[in-house]
This record gives C-alpha cells, sequence and structure tokens, in this order.
C-alpha cells in the first residue's frame, strides 16, 4: 500500500469513528486498527489528533462541495436544489437516527470542548448557509434568501436531532414533507412562473 493510499485510508476511518463515537472518544488505536496498521505507521502520517481532526474536516468539505455540485447539475430549478437538501434526511435516515447529522454533532463537540478546531468545522455549516443563500436568491428576486436559508438549515437541523433523540422514522418522513409544503408555499409566484411554460407546452402539443 503507497503512501497516498494508506493516509487516505487513515482520514477515511477517522471520519467513520469520529462520526460514530464523537472526536474525542476516538483513540489511534482504534484508527490504526480499523486500516489495519501498526502505530508506528500511524504516527508516520500523523503525528498529532488535531492533525488527523483538519485531514477529516477537510474530507468533509471536499464531500461537501461535491453534493453541492451534484444538487446542481441535477437540479433544473433551484426548487428542485433545495428539495434535494431537505431529502438528505431521507436519504441518511438511518445514520442520523444513530449518530445525528455529522455536521452538527461534530460542530457541537468541538465547540463544547472549546477545541479550536471548531471554527473550521462550522465552516461546513456556512458551505450549506451560502449555498442555500443562492438558491433561494434565484428562486424569489428581492426577498430576504439569508433569512430563508437559516430558517430551512435550522430547522433540518433541528430535525436530525430530535430524529436520533425520538428514533421515530415517521417523524422524520413528517418533518421533511412539512418542509417541502413550506418550500412550495414560500414562494407560489416563483413556481406558478416555472410551471407555466410547461403547461403551455403541454397545450400546443394537443393541438
Amino acid at each position: 500500500m503507497d503512501k497516498k493510499a494508506t493516509r487516505d485510508q487513515i482520514v477515511e476511518a477517522a471520519d467513520d469513528l469520529f462520526y460514530r463515537q464523537g472526536y474525542e472518544h476516538t483513540s489511534f488505536t482504534e484508527i490504526a486498527d480499523a486500516v489495519g496498521i501498526s502505530r508506528g505507521n500511524f504516527y508516520h502520517h500523523f503525528k498529532t489528533k488535531d492533525d488527523l481532526l483538519s485531514a477529516v474536516i477537510m474530507l468533509r468539505t471536499d464531500r461537501t462541495h461535491g453534493l453541492l455540485q451534484q444538487w446542481e447539475d441535477q437540479g433544473m430549478q433551484p426548487a428542485d436544489r433545495i428539495r434535494d437538501f431537505i431529502r438528505i434526511l431521507v436519504a441518511n435516515q438511518t445514520q442520523i437516527m444513530r449518530h445525528g447529522c455529522p455536521v452538527g454533532t461534530l460542530s457541537a463537540e468541538l465547540s463544547k470542548l472549546g477545541h479550536g478546531a471548531a471554527a473550521e468545522a462550522n465552516g461546513l455549516f456556512l458551505l450549506f448557509h451560502a449555498w442555500l443563500r443562492r438558491q433561494f436568491a434565484q428562486l424569489r428576486p428581492g426577498h430576504d434568501a439569508d433569512a430563508l436559508a437559516l430558517h430551512l438549515l435550522a430547522r433540518s437541523q433541528g430535525v436530525a436531532t430530535l430524529a436520533q433523540a425520538f428514533q421515530d422514522a415517521d417523524f422524520v418522513m413528517r418533518e421533511v414533507a412539512l418542509m417541502e409544503q413550506w418550500l412550495d408555499a414560500c414562494v407560489p409566484a416563483a413556481s406558478q412562473d416555472l410551471a407555466t411554460p410547461r403547461r403551455q407546452r403541454k397545450a400546443a402539443g394537443k393541438r
């Protein structure tokens, strides 16, 4: 196994263990065992736990950029892309009910610890916030896109927290449905404007 492959495996194992067990409660030994390497080999790649934490946050940041770009590519309209964000609660429902939101849990833990990387971890929230703000700005020009983005981000985090606490899959589905209804209701004019050309094309095809 080359050096980069080993390093990548260490970061991926740490990412998984930090999510499932928490940063503070995960040891170097557990990560080394998960990868199948000696502690000496582990220290060759990462001297400190903080170095490893930074690498994990960078991995999550890269994955988030990729996910947001995927939604951009797949969604024809801003509302479609925002709906993809909402439905991540369904796509990741099993993991969220077991361990919470990976962004929220790490951010909260590092904040409680007073860790220097807390701001770095919060950057993941900033990515989602900025992305949602752009979508709402396109969907509803002239309105407070920032407030709409923060509202949806806060609500999704609340659902993730309560999903872990209550272990109630039906609750998640109900809340996702309500968020989608809110999305439809908060921009009815924009939705109608987008739908009109489709109706006109259908009518023209019937003539």
